[in-house]
């Protein structure tokens, strides 16, 4: 039987657009499956339907049906403040918390017509890579319940995913949006640093985290893109390399072009850790290479020049950007294991410590870069694992949990050093019926392209036609 989330967030925008459904009557669709389904999945932290409501009426009656994202719902990060709404950091420091002002990305999409429902579930202070916190129950991959959904957007991946939102927007400091996106089988895209204004990444720590879209479709990711990225001035002298051909919209939907692409399955972290690429990570990579020579791309292999010091400098980021929780004394008490590790560790950096990393880490960007720069994309594994269940990460011994997401998510990371693009692609299943994907990593700026060869990847392989049983 169809029911309004079968349809992609495109189709769902021109529904609103011709009068066939109303903002109100999309915001209670995925309220009910939200209140019937989501027990079971853990997608959202806080759901509030009243203010749903009356912001559905307030698009129908005030904002003009012209913008971007006119009627169509979305979930806020539970890392991102939306005024009057409790935010709590997946922490129990700040279970009660209730801001006076909103983040800017909220009310960059509710300046788009956005209509938000609530708060997705994220890990305590969106740390791990996956989304287990004490604030809320885990996030779970709705394709097989046991298995978590990854993080840190674990929330936000597992709503879409399960249909009880049309898209949703995540952060990514490390692979937290592509991470959980090939845990449920979708399309998650991290942007190039300095191209979303209200996520942009200039501000944190390393130029590591910045927003992006998590969609079960390329055109629908990239039409919630264009959204986050929105019109208003930059906020910094320092910015991404733009495309000049209008909205990255029309690059999804055209998908056109034959490129140059380079196979990669080496990682900065292979001196440092164990790391095994599982048979049924290879085998999407292989699939998804093997689709792309098809599609008439160049294909060649290509390995990362060894980065001896990457391991220690990326640690040395993670901890000191831990270190800044506001957690003192007895309150300290209230963050899980693994938090007060990292809060520990940070506390006891040497500011020399840390400008050693910052330094080796702009090194490794423009190494990257360079290695990267004679082809259009890199292509990697999304992730070297299946996705992990429910309690696999040790939850007291920091240094081994650490380890453990190392090996799960091993080509994420660097990503986010290097402020490159990247795109994860739902490009196979595995026997149990499991989602697995394909990395493509771009050059600056290089969005639509990714986008163009997503779409060409989507057409042939019709990865937005498979779907949860909870669907």
């Amino acid at each position: 039987m169809f029911e309004l989330h079968h349809l992609t967030a495109q189709e769902q925008w021109a529904w609103l657009q011709r009068g066939d459904i109303t903002p109100t009557e999309l915001a209670t669709h995925y309220l009910d499956r939200i209140d019937r389904l989501d027990s079971e999945l853990g997608a959202f932290v806080t759901v509030t339907p009243e203010r749903a409501l009356e912001r559905a009426a307030e698009v129908e009656q005030r904002v003009p049906r012209s913008a971007a994202l006119w009627g169509l719902p979305f979930g806020d990060k539970d890392l991102t403040m939306r005024a009057g709404v409790r935010t709590t950091y997946g922490s129990r420091l700040m279970a009660d918390f209730v801001p006076e002002t909103s983040d800017e990305l909220p009310e960059t999409l509710d300046a788009a017509g956005a209509i938000s429902l609530g708060k997705t579930n994220t890990p305590e202070f969106g740390l791990p890579a996956y989304t287990e916190s004490r604030v809320a129950p885990p996030a779970r991959t709705p394709w097989d319940t046991t298995l978590g959904a990854g993080g840190s957007s674990g929330g936000a991946a597992v709503a879409v995913a399960a249909g009880l939102l049309p898209f949703a927007p995540g952060s990514d400091g490390g692979g937290s949006i592509r991470i959980p996106a090939a845990a449920t089988g979708l399309v998650g895209l991290k942007p190039t640093r300095g191209l979303v204004p209200a996520g942009s990444g200039i501000g944190s720590l390393g130029g590591l985290a910045v927003s992006g879209p998590l969609a079960r479709t390329v055109s629908d990711a990239a039409m919630l893109l264009d959204a986050m990225i929105g019109t208003t001035d930059f906020p910094y002298t320092l910015r991404a390399p733009r495309w000049n051909e209008g909205p990255l919209l029309g690059a999804a939907m055209r998908g056109e072009g034959r490129f140059s692409l380079a196979v990669m399955t080496t990682s900065p972290w292979d001196n440092a850790y164990d790391i095994t690429i599982a048979p049924e990570a290879m085998a999407a990579l292989n699939h998804g290479v093997a689709e792309l020579a098809a599609l008439g791309h160049g294909i060649e292999e290509l390995s990362l020049e060894p980065s001896p010091d990457y391991a220690r400098d990326f640690r040395t980021i993670w901890q000191a950007g831990a270190s800044g929780i506001p957690a003192e004394g007895d309150a300290l008490s209230l963050l899980e294991p693994l938090t007060q590790w990292l809060v520990a560790r940070g506390r006891e950096l040497s500011a020399r410590r840390l400008a050693e990393a910052l330094s080796g880490l702009t090194a490794f960007e423009r190494s990257v870069i360079r290695q990267f720069a004679h082809v259009d994309a890199v292509v990697t594994p999304s992730l070297a694992l299946t996705p992990r269940p429910v309690g696999w990460y040790d939850a007291e011994d920091g240094e081994r949990n650490f380890e453990q997401q190392v090996q799960y998510t091993p080509f994420t990371s660097f990503v986010n050093v290097s402020g490159l693009p990247a795109i994860t692609l739902p490009v196979h299943q595995t026997d149990d019926g499991l989602p697995m994907g394909i990395q493509l990593i771009g050059r600056p700026g290089g969005e639509a392209t990714l986008l163009a060869i997503g779409a060409q990847l989507e057409r042939k392989l019709q990865w937005h036609r498979r779907h949860p049983s909870v669907w």
